[in-house]
Parts: C-alpha cells; sequence; structure tokens
C-alpha cells in the first residue's frame, strides 16, 4: 500500500497535541510523533484492521496517549481524517470538517 495521506485537519491535530504534550514535558512532543509513526506503519501494512467507527471511518488508538488515528481507505490509499483525543467530541471527525 502506499503512505498515509494526510488531510489538514488531521495535520493541524497533530501539530496541536505535539505542541501540547511538548509544553507539559520536555521530549513528549517527540515520543507523541513516534506513536503516530507507529500507529501509521500499522494502519498502511494493516488498514482493516482497526474498528469501524462511522460509515466507513476507522479508529486506530495510540499506544500510551489517550488520542486515536482517524482514517478511511480510498482506492487503496490510507486517507487520515483527524487525530484526536479520546475525550473530544466525535462529531469533530466527522466528513465535512
Amino acid at each position: 500500500m502506499r503512505p498515509a495521506i494526510f488531510r489538514p485537519a488531521a495535520a493541524a491535530d497533530i501539530e496541536d497535541a505535539f505542541l501540547w504534550y511538548e509544553a507539559h514535558r520536555d521530549g513528549f512532543g517527540d515520543e507523541f510523533l513516534e506513536t503516530v509513526r507507529s500507529a501509521l506503519e500499522s494502519i498502511v501494512r494493516h488498514p482493516e484492521s482497526a474498528p469501524v467507527v462511522h460509515g466507513d471511518i476507522r479508529r486506530q488508538l495510540l499506544r500510551r496517549f489517550p488520542n486515536g488515528l482517524f482514517y478511511r481507505v480510498a482506492d487503496g490509499q490510507v486517507v487520515v481524517l483527524g487525530c484526536l483525543h479520546g475525550r473530544r467530541s466525535p462529531a469533530v471527525w466527522r466528513p465535512g470538517r
């Protein structure tokens, strides 16, 4: 499978989370990004392993962090829609966001 594509909102979510974690402890933001990279590698290898949470949107939970990557597979390509904290409203990641 090809590398994942990030919607602008997903890239902004990851950047915001990185900055928040980094502000709380030096190096914690980098740990978050490494966890995101690891999850993405798993998603690209096995795109249908994460559960469907809405329509064709899947959520891969991150290890060590209370965040999930929301994505869909379209035309053999993983499209990352968002990366949200588990306490945020799921309406935020729905299409049209």
